[in-house]
């Protein structure tokens, strides 16, 4: 009879693997005298990894049952959406003068209208009172 203490501990760089990565495990048991896991990954990527370890630690994987489906809901925010800036624009406002304000050039100006073309059409036309994405 398999030995659950015995399983997690040979598989132990496996778990750590799914703790640090996100991967919301539902079961780790026994089962049919295997180390059973189961559980949802963030990604195919992330999945494919642990699956990596697995092999990493015994290539036959014979004692062990991996369950991971890919569930995108668990992934983290990604930063850079995070930390992106708006800004209101105010009566005598240009792109030239914001850009000026947020990136130290005033030449970057195309930037924020690349940005913002779900909202402008013409980067010398822009009206007090419109929010504007700043990108980093």
């Amino acid at each position: 009879m398999a030995d659950l203490d015995q399983l997690k501990t040979k598989y132990g760089s496996v778990l750590n693997a799914i703790q640090q990565s996100g991967v919301h495990l539902t079961h780790v048991h026994i089962q049919d005298n295997k180390l059973y896991i189961e559980g949802a990954s963030p990604s195919e990527a992330i999945k494919n990894r642990i699956w990596d370890q697995v092999k990493l630690v015994d290539p036959t994987y014979s004692d062990l049952t991996l369950n991971l489906t890919v569930d995108p809901s668990l992934a983290p925010a990604t930063p850079a959406a995070a930390a992106q800036k708006t800004y209101t624009v105010a009566a005598g406002d240009s792109l030239s003068k914001i850009a000026k304000q947020f990136y130290g050039n005033a030449n970057e100006y195309m930037k924020i209208f690349n940005a913002n073309k779900d909202k402008l059409t013409d980067p010398n036309n822009i009206k007090p009172g419109q929010e504007l994405v700043i990108p980093n």
